[in-house]
């Protein structure tokens, strides 16, 4: 039995890099696959349908069963109609990936309101619409008596995770989808959803320029930034057998898997009465003596 058989998927941004290899693997694994893609640039301008109808062509001549949408996941609309899509195509609804989005990476000093707002609105709002209205589905049919045994997979980022220099609209997102990420696996559990992340690294348009060349093993033949690596992780996710995870952000890279533990309760000092300003000092310097060290923004 196929790790995929009968499920069916949506993969937004599923038209080139980490959601293309996406698409493509939870086909092989047998799941029925909704490829959606504005097919734009890497800044976010253009668009042709043409980028998700070769991905679900290519799934088709190989056997599988897919269907291209075009929609933006940004849109309100646009996101109804994609969960729409694949209940009309297939039937219903097992699976959605979270995964479109683009770069405008600028110094905060030189950022403009139209690159902040852009970037926030296709991966924090893009991962948002989709989600409440895959969300909305799941809980009907829960409240129906259905069996709803539903995965959400979103894609956050080491820059999310971490920060990154240059990129404090991309950052800022990616964090963002990170707590939604904790929220949404929190009030969907009741419906028989499972919500998780991941913080994937992996050679693609956004981020051709870090990874040409870099971490390959030629000697093994593994290309480690190749983003067919990240795929097995998200289709895992996606599986009935992953039921007992939710709420958890993983990095993946190449061949490693790894478990993010992000933002815990951290040492502490209770006076049991007000403070002072000028008492203030002393005790933040003892908490920072008490603490781990912060990891390195990339890029600093």
């Amino acid at each position: 039995m196929s790790l995929m058989a009968d499920r069916v998927v949506i993969v937004t941004g599923g038209g080139r890099g980490i959601g293309r290899e996406h698409a493509l693997e939870f086909a092989r694994q047998g799941a029925r696959v909704v490829v959606n893609d504005l097919g734009v640039e890497p800044d976010g301008g253009g668009g042709t349908r043409a980028v998700a109808e070769s991905v679900a062509a290519e799934i088709r001549a190989s056997g599988g069963e897919a269907v291209a949408n075009a929609d933006d996941v940004a849109d309100w609309d646009g996101a109804a109609a994609l969960v729409q899509a694949a209940i009309y195509a297939f039937g219903s609804l097992d699976v959605l990936v979270n995964n479109a989005g683009f770069v405008r990476d600028r110094m905060i000093v030189s950022m403009g309101e139209q690159e902040w707002d852009d970037v926030i609105r296709v991966h924090l709002k893009g991962h948002f619409a989709p989600l409440r209205h895959a969300a909305a589905y799941w809980r009907e049919r829960s409240k129906r008596g259905q069996d709803v045994d539903a995965r959400v997979i979103n894609t956050s980022s080491g820059a999310g995770l971490l920060g990154s220099v240059g990129q404090g609209n991309y950052g800022a997102a990616k964090a963002g989808i990170a707590a939604m990420t904790l929220i949404a696996a929190a009030e969907l559990a009741r419906y028989g959803v499972t919500v998780n992340a991941i913080a994937p690294a992996a050679r693609t348009r956004m981020t051709e320029q870090v990874f040409t060349g870099a971490m390959a093993r030629p000697d093994a033949g593994f290309d480690a930034m190749h983003p067919a690596n990240v795929s097995p992780l998200v289709v895992w996710l996606g599986s009935a057998g992953s039921g007992h995870v939710t709420g958890r952000t993983f990095e993946v890279e190449g061949g490693v898997i790894g478990l993010a533990t992000g933002w815990r309760h951290g040492p502490r000092v209770d006076k049991q009465a007000r403070w002072e300003p000028s008492e203030v000092g002393k005790a933040v310097d003892e908490l920072l003596t008490e603490a781990p060290a912060p990891e390195r923004v990339y890029g600093a």
